[in-house]
């Protein structure tokens, strides 16, 4: 089980911050475990864009409501694609929310992507939720990712950090709207997942 105690970022980088190693191994396979009984109700698909061109990752999604992707553009909507209504968030993974975003509410949407060895996300701002005042909350697992944090607009320097399994990203306030994205995975640089890859969950407040 998660501790419940407020956790500090290690490390801020343009206003986002990095928990580093805040979950233990334990911890990990928890959330892994339990996540394999979200894909088991909800199971993954693979998203396209409003322009029909495919995304690299697959994903799945927990909570009253889930991320989708299709012709009809990005929204949230409360019944998977396939059909049946998304599984509820684990407690497991809402015990990271409450350690590292105590003063928020507590989160409606839970986003699950994985990444293969070559899959990518291009940068992007998380702006379909209702209330910007509230954060994102990025959990990492399996293999490493190389995170790339922009500006509040598109275009301009940007920085890099390599995320590991255990890390926790919170973007909030200032930072709540900056451009990010994921370049390349590390293939093979973790042991959580048996199969390799890497599996990412951000929690947000969607309604």
């Amino acid at each position: 089980m998660v501790k419940k105690l407020e956790a500090k970022p290690t490390v801020t980088i343009r206003g986002v911050a990095l928990f580093q190693g805040l979950l233990s191994p334990g911890e990990q396979v928890r959330i892994v475990d339990d996540l394999r009984d979200v894909a088991r109700d909800a199971p993954f698909f693979r998203p396209v864009t409003s322009r029909g061109q495919q995304m690299s990752v697959r994903m799945t999604s927990a909570g009253a409501v889930g991320w989708v992707s299709d012709r009809r553009g990005y929204r949230y909507q409360e019944t998977h694609p396939e059909g049946g209504q998304w599984p509820p968030i684990p407690e497991s993974v809402r015990a990271v929310w409450a350690r590292v975003a105590p003063g928020a509410r507590a989160p409606d949407s839970c986003l699950v992507n994985f990444y293969a060895e070559t899959a990518r996300m291009g940068m992007h701002q998380d702006r379909d939720e209702a209330d910007f005042d509230q954060p994102v909350v990025s959990i990492s697992l399996g293999d490493d990712a190389l995170f790339r944090i922009g500006n509040l607009t598109r275009g301009g320097k940007t920085e890099s950090v390599w995320l590991r399994s255990g890390d926790v990203l919170v973007m909030g306030g200032a930072a709540r709207l900056v451009f990010h994205g994921i370049d390349r995975i590390r293939p093979g640089s973790s042991t959580l997942l048996p199969e390799g890859g890497r599996i990412n969950l951000t929690l947000r407040v969607a309604r």
